[in-house]
């Protein structure tokens, strides 16, 4: 079973406990963070509503920056997208790609929340759900997590009739389920999130044009070494012809040396 996040952005009151256990846990430099809470207001004066977005990494099923990574370092794992940031070769392909911008560069290198794999491999719970006070925030198996959004949704929807539940198909369906008070283009993000075109280039043009010509480096390689070992070999049977007729040679009984 692959596990998921659920974000209730309706429950959500903005007091960046994710954002400061976050940086804490996952030790980040000074500067920086996997999650940014911005507070967003909508409608027209008087009739005003406010609310938060909790940006961050959604963990996208179809994950564009895994697509167009070109070393493995961006991987699906479950529902999740882990970053394995050793194997990053800083070509900020991911960068490009994102559909909801969330990969940066951190001193040369690709940087996201790679979904606590260190913590939750051991058996513990992601930094952000343990401190969240309005239990905005779960971890589960994705079924369940799914369940309890649509839950949470039915019951908003009495006082924000838009509510609606948002990554049960987005991006091939996301690691973040989340429970949206308003429809996804008031809250910033895409109804339906394509990949861009940096992304279907990779897949369709570069990596493929890539694939070949690697098997044309591969094959231009293996031709010039039979080449090479043939050479060698007329080489050799060169000198070991000259070394039998020298050693055929008559010896001089004068001098000791062989007749020229």
């Amino acid at each position: 079973m692959s596990t998921a996040y659920l974000l209730d952005l309706g429950r959500c009151i903005g007091c960046q406990a994710c954002v400061v256990a976050c940086k804490t846990g996952n030790e980040l430099p000074e500067g920086f963070q996997y999650i940014d809470i911005r507070e967003q207001i909508s409608g027209t004066f008087p009739e005003l509503s406010g609310g938060f977005d909790n940006h961050r990494c959604y963990h996208c099923a179809d994950a564009a920056c895994v697509a167009v990574c070109p070393t493995g370092a961006l991987y699906k794992e479950g529902a999740l997208t882990r970053l394995h940031r050793d194997d990053c070769s800083g070509c900020e392909y991911c960068v490009e790609s994102c559909p909801y911008g969330v990969p940066v560069m951190v001193e040369g290198r690709s940087s996201k929340c790679d979904a606590c794999a260190a913590t939750t491999a051991a058996g513990g719970t992601p930094w952000c759900v343990t401190t969240c006070p309005s239990r905005a925030l779960a971890y589960g198996e994705r079924d369940e997590i799914l369940a309890e959004a649509r839950s949470r949704a039915s019951v908003l929807q009495a006082r924000y009739p838009d509510a609606q539940v948002y990554g049960e198909t987005q991006a091939g369906g996301l690691g973040v389920i989340m429970v949206l008070p308003d429809t996804p283009e008031a809250l910033g993000l895409p109804a339906d999130p394509d990949q861009p075109m940096v992304a279907v280039a990779w897949q369709k043009i570069v990596q493929p044009g890539s694939i070949a010509l690697t098997a044309a480096a591969a094959v231009g390689a293996g031709v010039l070494g039979v080449i090479a070992r043939r050479n060698h070999m007329a080489e050799l049977r060169v000198a070991e012809l000259a070394a039998e007729t020298d050693a055929g040679a008559p010896t001089d009984t004068t001098t000791g040396t062989e007749g020229v």
